[in-house]
């Protein structure tokens, strides 16, 4: 393709895959974590509200459970979702890495961005997720919304027995690290590149980019953008959303 017939970067068209395959066993039993309600709507649709929300996003793949596929589709029905943004329900794997793949293998090849984004960070404001998009759009080929680190991070070896003290073998510069969150942004062509090579079990996007020796850049996240994986986080969610209700009637 020439370079006059590329697509300037306003017109790259961006969707949104979350996978919301996964049980969320640490927030206890019970429906997945996902499904679980906050503010009496479940987490799941939250976090499609959030990706929504920004206009540069015109579909949404959700990754369901792969005998839940059915559920999520009647729930994305079931609540008001903006009508600018298309919605597709697709069966998950085993894997987080499984899920986003399959979801990525749905997507119509018109979509040149895709975003990646946890189910479980429900509350990430659309300001983030356009800086995301942006940073993709200015030529990154993966970009991830990241937070300095407030507390000193100590290496240890790590116990063999659960409880027992670990010794520090190192002490990171707390500068130089960053708390990574959703959504992580990618020129669609490198995502793809990278789960077709990298075969290790990873625990992001991001770092498969790496693997392939790409560059990935951060933009500031923010601290509305935790991750809901502990009882005490769904308390703090629900005091994020009542605030937003007094200040912004949202």
């Amino acid at each position: 393709m020439s370079d006059d017939s590329r697509p300037s970067p306003a017109e790259l068209r961006t969707a949104a895959v979350i996978p919301a395959a996964g049980r969320g066993v640490r927030l206890g039993p019970g429906a997945p974590k996902a499904l679980r309600a906050l503010n009496g709507t479940p987490m799941l649709i939250h976090a499609v509200r959030a990706m929504a929300a920004s206009r540069a996003v015109s579909l949404v793949v959700v990754v369901a459970p792969p005998d839940g596929a059915a559920e999520v589709k009647s729930l994305l029905d079931a609540h008001a979702l903006p009508e600018r943004t298309d919605f597709l329900v697709v069966p998950g794997g085993e894997s987080r890495q499984e899920s986003v793949k399959l979801g990525l293998d749905a997507l119509p090849p018109v979509y040149d961005i895709v975003l990646v984004h946890d189910a479980a960070r429900p509350l990430v404001p659309v300001d983030t997720v356009d800086a995301v998009i942006e940073a993709v759009r200015d030529g990154a080929p993966a970009v991830v919304p990241a937070l300095p680190l407030a507390d000193t991070v100590k290496e240890v070896e790590p116990a063999t027995v659960t409880g027992e003290p670990e010794p520090v073998v190192a002490t990171p510069q707390r500068a130089r690290l960053r708390a990574v969150q959703t959504p992580q942004g990618f020129d669609r062509a490198t995502l793809v590149r990278a789960h077709e090579t990298v075969t290790d079990n990873v625990t992001d996007d991001a770092s498969m980019v790496e693997q392939l020796g790409e560059t990935v850049v951060v933009v500031p996240g923010h601290e509305e953008a935790f991750k809901v994986t502990r009882p005490l986080d769904l308390v703090l969610a629900e005091a994020v959303l009542a605030r937003r209700r007094l200040n912004d009637g949202f």
